[in-house]
């Protein structure tokens, strides 16, 4: 970062090449191109597959509120299927179901860092010729049954840097893709429209202002240095909580890896026992000094999917079901496993105590 500061190009300089190059790298990716955040780079990928006015983007309805707010910047509709019970997924089935004339695209979440059935997703693009984008924004490191790195099929795979990610520039993301045609568009897009051999002032389309600074490009890159570290670090924690909550009745934890597919930790969720006021847990844990959140709310319950789109509850039982009982657990590479241990047992305990 020291070198970036003294160079005097804090944007658009050799960093953000590199980093996008060792990221593409690190996953197998034909190609990859850093973006502002996670949500600008879901945009942009959906402009690039296609998506505009008047369009439908079938997606989950249990999701961070961008992956469905970015078909609504490009004036289409967010659709929403069900989720699978296990995974949390958007299920195939029902996205199948919900297809109609005017559906452009799929955009399924790898939800709390498991892989989405993407073989099934793309199967039902080709009968149907939609295009695909993934929002792997909380799945870095995460790998599919076939072997191959979520974010590495060749689809868009839009990634995010939060603070809160497995890797981050404080506020970044990362488009990876196969097509060099979606590479040049996204780099042209995210710099106001910009094609490469312009001038300074010369745009030859639509864009926006969706750059990530060499500054947040440096850090990316050393954070990708430390990256089977800091993998390693949650993973260990997540097998520290379910040993220390195995056996408690009712509660859910997340669903384990299998048929060889590989999650990529980025929180620890547990659906509370059916009757146990969530709201109310929530409350008590932090009485004992312990931090947690209802995550994630259901995105067409939100105020204004409601207000909009005539959303209400009822329509996707599963996902409105798990929003209800999810509770996020505090949760970071360096949790030491008598950290973990206080969070269970105050678990246990407001579980015991019931507040419905």
């Amino acid at each position: 970062m020291l070198e970036v500061l003294r160079s005097g190009q804090l944007s658009l300089g050799p960093r953000l090449a590199e980093f996008e190059r060792r990221f593409a790298e690190r996953l197998g990716a034909g190609s990859a191109s850093a973006v502002s955040s996670g949500t600008a780079g879901l945009h942009l990928a959906l402009r690039a597959v296609g998506v505009t006015e008047g369009d439908e983007v079938l997606t989950s309805p249990f999701s961070f509120v961008a992956s469905a707010n970015a078909a609504i910047y490009e004036r289409a509709r967010p659709v929403f299927a069900d989720i699978d019970r296990r995974t949390l997924n958007l299920d195939p089935e029902a996205a199948a179901a919900a297809i109609t004339p005017r559906t452009r695209a799929l955009l399924p979440v790898h939800i709390f860092g498991y892989p989405a059935d993407m073989a099934a997703f793309e199967s039902l693009a080709a009968r149907h010729g939609l295009g695909i984008v993934e929002d792997a924004c909380e799945a870095l490191g995460a790998r599919h049954g076939d072997g191959h790195a979520v974010g590495a099929r060749g689809n868009p795979a839009v990634f995010g840097f939060y603070a809160n990610k497995q890797l981050t520039t404080g506020e970044g993301g990362m488009v990876t893709m196969a097509s060099a045609q979606v590479k040049q568009r996204i780099d042209s897009e995210r710099n106001q429209g910009r094609a490469p051999d312009m001038g300074w002032l010369d745009h030859d389309r639509l864009g926006f202002n969706y750059r990530l600074s060499d500054i947040a490009c440096a850090l990316g890159i050393a954070q990708l240095e430390r990256l089977d570290e800091m993998l390693a670090g949650r993973s260990l924690a997540a097998g520290l909580y379910r040993e220390a909550l195995a056996g408690v009745e009712g509660l859910e934890l997340p669903c384990e890896d299998e048929g060889g597919e590989q999650r990529g930790w980025f929180v620890f969720v547990v659906q509370l026992p059916a009757g146990i006021d969530r709201d109310a847990a929530v409350g008590e844990l932090a009485a004992s000094g312990i931090q947690s959140k209802p995550y994630l709310p259901a995105i067409h319950l939100m105020s204004f999917y409601r207000e909009r789109f005539g959303h209400r509850p009822g329509e996707f039982p599963v996902c409105e079901d798990v929003a209800a009982r999810s509770l996020a657990l505090p949760f970071f590479p360096g949790i030491t496993e008598s950290q973990i241990a206080r969070v269970a047992e105050a678990l246990r305990a407001v579980l015991a105590d019931g507040p419905t």
